[in-house]
């Protein structure tokens, strides 16, 4: 899987997981709001970037991660992309 291929996981896995319209989610945008996450809704990030992209999340992951190409850059960092 290359990274553009990584990327639209990412978007297709985030639109169904937190029930929003894919064409929300650009790299841009701020991830937090998009999503219209609380802490819990954290958990369900974890829950499914493990599954679906095979490695552990750590709060330290997060750090920094505001926007969706912030999101997309650690999960690439992540999977060697």
């Amino acid at each position: 899987m290359d990274r553009e291929e990584t990327i639209q996981k990412i978007r297709e896995a985030l639109a169904e997981g937190f029930e929003v319209d894919i064409e929300e989610i650009r790299p841009d945008a701020p991830m937090i709001q998009t999503l219209d996450m609380d802490s819990l809704d954290f958990v369900d990030m974890v829950v499914l970037i493990e599954k679906n992209f095979g490695f552990k999340v750590t709060a330290k992951d997060f750090e920094g991660i505001r926007t969706f190409q912030d999101l997309y850059d650690m999960i690439l960092s992540r999977t060697g992309k």
